[in-house]
């Protein structure tokens, strides 16, 4: 949608759809459930709080044949092998050490999966998927640009926040679906996912008020809601930034990086936690991806994800720190002073508390003499 007037085209990792359309804070404001001063959203333009943002450049691959939910349930961190159809899963595809390579949003219609990625990321999931098959009845297919992703996003809280699952699913309107040709529908923490042909992008411009990515973005850190591949490294385990209870279901049989994540989750505590930081609001600057965060030492503790500014939080960013760090530490974001906020505890994983009672254990015998 980079032809409607005013849309500036995003950079690295969002080339190919708009930062914005001109106005960020009115973007972000057609998202919310409220306007400017706090006042109910009224007028058409609009729109109830719902805005549509061009996620295009995501990838979208499709999975179909008889195995493909027993496949996928082996394959990755989620409970699959019975998915409802039209229902919407978060799952990973991890490393065998338990390290994060893929973070999938997927939905089945009873005949096929559906699933959209990360940018650039579609490929190599397909590859790694293809060596996978063997002799199972799977037919794997990257339909990325052929398909694309449009989100409408909200209503969602002014403050920060998510909308639920039935609330964007009651937004919905099954005309809607099958005038812009819909093959599917995911729900995301902000709102629905369309994945539509490119050319239905044009009917839903039409239809709703348009945001960019740069609004989008500003949403989700607000939420406290990580980013696969800006707000993690070849490192990051699931634990560490709170994936644990949307994506990963802990009672299900083994696949690749299991061993990992339950030793974190049993035993052990994620070497890192993410947090989330309120910038220093006289400084005319974001803090870059990647940049250091460090203590006030100068003592460099993690790096800063993804960094925005917010139409009621001002600037925010999330960052990825060592787990040993004060909880009330100031922080130095590439230099920007930044209070830290908890989102993964210090104390996440260790679920279970081993106990070793004295009566327990056998004692030797009472004649026995002890070296």
């Amino acid at each position: 949608m980079l032809e409607i007037n005013g849309a500036v085209e995003a950079e690295w990792p969002d080339e190919g759809v708009a930062a914005h359309y001109g106005d960020p804070v009115r973007e972000q404001r057609a998202m919310t459930a409220a306007g400017p001063g706090g006042r109910p959203l009224q007028t058409p333009a609009e729109k109830g709080g719902q805005a549509l943002v061009d996620r295009s450049n995501r990838g979208v691959v499709k999975v179909a044949g008889q195995d493909r939910l027993s496949w996928l349930h082996s394959l990755t961190s989620q409970d699959l092998e019975r998915l409802a159809p039209g229902s919407t899963k978060e799952a990973l595809i991890l490393s065998p050490q338990g390290h994060l390579e893929h973070h999938l949003t997927l939905t089945d219609d009873g005949t096929a999966t559906w699933i959209h990625v990360e940018p650039h990321t579609a490929k190599a999931l397909v590859d790694y998927l293809n060596s996978m098959r063997f002799m199972l009845r799977v037919e794997v297919e990257d339909l990325t640009g052929e398909l694309v992703v449009q989100t409408l996003a909200g209503p969602l809280p002014a403050e920060g926040g998510v909308i639920s699952r039935t609330e964007a699913a009651d937004l919905l309107s099954a005309t809607l679906l099958e005038d812009v040709g819909a093959v599917a529908v995911t729900q995301n923490p902000f709102g629905i996912d369309l994945i539509v042909p490119p050319e239905a992008t044009e009917r839903l411009a039409a239809t709703f008020p348009v945001a960019g990515l740069w609004a989008f973005e500003a949403a989700r850190i607000a939420a406290r809601v990580p980013r696969p591949g800006l707000d993690t490294d070849h490192k990051t385990l699931p634990h560490e930034i709170g994936l644990i209870d949307s994506a990963v279901h802990m009672n299900k049989g083994c696949y690749r990086g299991q061993e990992t994540v339950a030793r974190i989750h049993n035993l052990g505590h994620p070497p890192r936690r993410l947090v989330f930081l309120h910038l220093d609001g006289s400084v005319d600057r974001l803090p870059a991806h990647g940049s250091p965060l460090t203590l006030e030492d100068g003592t460099q503790v993690g790096f800063v994800g993804s960094a925005a500014r917010h139409f009621e939080l001002g600037p925010i960013g999330l960052g990825l720190i060592k787990r040993s760090v004060d909880v009330s530490a100031t922080l130095l974001a590439d230099g920007v002073a930044a209070a830290q906020e908890v989102v993964v505890s210090p104390e996440a994983g260790a679920n279970v508390k081993v106990t070793l009672r004295r009566d327990s254990v056998p004692q030797p015998p009472s004649d026995r003499k002890m070296l």
